[in-house]
Formats: C-alpha cells, structure tokens, sequence
C-alpha cells in the first residue's frame, strides 16, 4: 500500500474514531501533499511524500522549541502530539552507530579529507540515508570526522 493511500485511509479512520488532533494533522499533510502535486504537476511517489512527511516533522521540531522558549505548554504539548503522529510514517530511525559508520564509509568512498568536501559526503549520504537519519545530525557527524582528520 502506497503511503498516500495509508494516509487516506488513516484520515478516514481518525474521522471515524472521531480522534480531531490525528485528524487535523493528516489533513494539514494530506494538504501539503497536494499542494506539492499541484507544484510539480505529476503525483507524488513515496519518497517525495516521504520527504513531504520529515519537513512537517522538522517543522514541528523547530515550533517546539520556540514554544518552550517562550513557555507556552500549551502549544509544545499540542506540536508533539503531532510530530508524534506525522512520525509514525517515517521509516525507523537509524542510531547514532550506524549513521556514524555511513559516514565514514561515505568519506572513503568519496575521497574527502577536509570540511570543504562536507558537500560531496553530503550528496552521497542524503539520497542513501533519506528518511532514515536526521540530516542534521548526519551533517554534525561529518563535520566532526573530517575536522579530526
């Protein structure tokens, strides 16, 4: 089943159950999803939703954090519930582990010695990790690697 298809039916689902935060937050992705579709004009496959899905999720991320700045409880609880549901079609994350020996293989692989070859470790890495790994944290550990060699 295609993930739009699961989206669809677990709007449906939420609706029924009469679940409103589920419910909205399928609407607001079913919506970006759509609005993607009409960007582009083709239908999106599975992996242009799923980078649909991780920039609502980064989004999320990003409004927590300013809720809990400016202490609005209120609105970091309603933020996670939502990352909390949108999260649930990403793929399971990678650990910190193997994210770590992806980057080394990927800095062999490419040639790169210092963080001006962070570009070319990043090509290769985002389109092999896409979905799996926060491109942040990817980008933190090959800065890392490479400013140590």
């Amino acid at each position: 089943m295609s993930l739009k298809v699961q989206i669809k039916a677990d709007t449906i689902a939420a609706m029924k159950a009469r679940e409103t935060t589920k419910l909205e937050t399928l609407r607001l992705l079913s919506a970006d999803i759509q609005r993607r579709e009409v960007d582009s004009q083709t239908e999106l496959d599975d992996a242009a939703i799923l980078a649909v899905i991780e920039k609502a999720c980064k989004q999320r991320r990003e409004s927590i954090t300013q809720f809990e700045q400016a202490a609005r409880t209120d609105l970091v609880e309603k933020e996670q519930a939502e990352l909390a549901i949108l999260s649930t079609y990403l793929p399971a994350q990678m650990s910190d582990e193997d994210i770590t020996t992806a980057v080394s293989a990927a800095i062999a692989n490419t040639g790169a010695t210092s963080p001006q070859d962070m570009g070319k470790v990043m090509g290769t890495l985002k389109a092999q990790l896409a979905g799996q790994a926060d491109m942040g944290r990817v980008s933190a550990l090959i800065k890392q690697q490479l400013t140590q060699a």
